[in-house]
C-alpha cells in the first residue's frame, strides 16, 4: 500500500454504514490514527480489524501530527478515522491534514457517511442550497454576530449540537433569525432514529445524545432593496468593492441576472 495518509468516513451510528473502499483502506494501512481508541476500537472489532492504533484528538493533534509524518516519511502508510462521520468536519483532522500537506506528502480521502447531509436529506426542508454552520459558539456576542452574518440566507441552515445546548440552541437562534420552522434530527442512522419539525420555539423533548439542528432559510429581502438601482450599486462601491463584484452582489441581492445589472450600470455611465 501507498505511503499516504487516508483520511476515512466512518458509520455516525450504524457501524454497516461503511463502504467497501473505507474496509479494505483500514485493513491495509500500516496505521490507524483515531480520535478516541475506545470508541474506534469498537467499528475495528466489528470487521475484524487489528492495526497498531494511536489517538490523535483536538488536544494533541498538532503533536500527534509530527508522529504521522514521521511514519509517512518512513515509508509507512497511515489512516485516520475520527469517532464518526467525516474527519475535519467538526471534528479533529484539519490540523492533521495540513500539516500533512505542509510537508508535500501525499493525502486522500475516502469518503463515507455525514451526519449533516443525512439529516438534511431526511428532514423536509430545501435541499438544493444549504449551510452549513457547525457548533455555535458559546460567547453570546460571538454567537449573535455568526447568526446575524447569515440571517437573510435563503438556504436551509445546519448545525450541530450537544444534548446540553439543543435546548438553549433552539433558543438563542429565535432570537436572532426569529421563531422559524425547523427540523431536530436525533440517533441518526440508528434503531431509535427520530426527527422533530416545528418552530423554533415550540418545540418540546427531553434531550439526549448528539442532535443536527435544521432551520429553514430566509424569506425576507435585503433592506438594500428598497433603495434605487443606483444606490445599491453606489453603496457597495463605497464599502470598497470593486466594481464588477458590487454589480455581482446587488444581483444576488435582488435575484437578478448579472447581465442585467450589468447592462443597467453601462447603461447609466453613458
Amino acid at each position: 500500500m501507498e505511503a499516504k495518509l487516508y483520511l476515512i468516513g466512518t458509520p455516525i451510528g450504524n457501524l454497516k454504514d461503511i463502504t467497501y473502499r473505507a474496509v479494505e483502506t483500514l485493513k491495509e494501512a500500516q496505521y490507524i490514527a483515531c480520535e478516541d481508541t475506545r470508541h474506534s476500537q469498537i467499528l475495528l472489532n466489528f470487521y475484524n480489524i487489528k492495526k497498531p492504533l494511536f489517538s490523535v484528538h483536538k488536544f494533541n493533534e498538532k503533536k500527534e501530527s509530527e508522529k504521522v509524518i514521521s511514519l509517512l516519511k518512513s515509508g509507512k502508510s497511515v489512516a485516520y478515522i475520527s469517532d464518526a462521520g467525516m474527519p475535519s468536519v467538526s471534528d479533529p483532522g484539519f490540523v492533521l491534514l495540513n500539516e500533512v500537506k505542509r510537508q508535500n506528502l501525499p493525502v486522500e480521502v475516502i469518503p463515507g457517511v455525514t451526519a449533516l447531509t443525512t439529516a438534511l436529506v431526511g428532514s423536509g426542508l430545501k435541499t438544493e442550497k444549504f449551510c452549513f454552520l457547525g457548533f455555535l459558539p458559546e460567547k453570546k456576542k460571538e454567537r449573535e454576530n455568526l447568526l446575524a452574518t447569515y440571517k437573510l440566507l435563503d438556504c436551509t441552515l445546519i448545525f450541530y449540537s450537544s444534548s446540553h445546548n439543543i435546548l438553549s440552541d433552539l433558543k438563542n437562534i429565535a432570537e436572532v433569525l426569529g421563531n422559524r420552522d425547523c427540523v431536530v434530527a436525533n440517533e441518526l442512522t440508528k434503531k431509535f432514529e427520530k426527527f422533530l419539525s416545528g418552530k423554533l420555539l415550540d418545540l418540546s423533548f427531553e434531550p439526549k445524545g448528539e442532535y443536527v439542528l435544521l432551520v429553514e432559510g430566509s424569506s425576507e429581502q435585503s433592506p438594500l432593496n428598497s433603495l434605487s438601482l443606483d444606490e445599491h450599486l453606489e453603496f457597495y462601491i463605497e464599502q470598497n468593492y470593486s466594481k464588477m463584484d458590487a454589480i455581482k452582489q446587488v444581483a444576488k441581492d435582488r435575484k437578478l441576472k448579472k447581465d442585467e445589472v450589468y447592462k443597467h450600470f453601462i447603461k447609466d455611465k453613458k
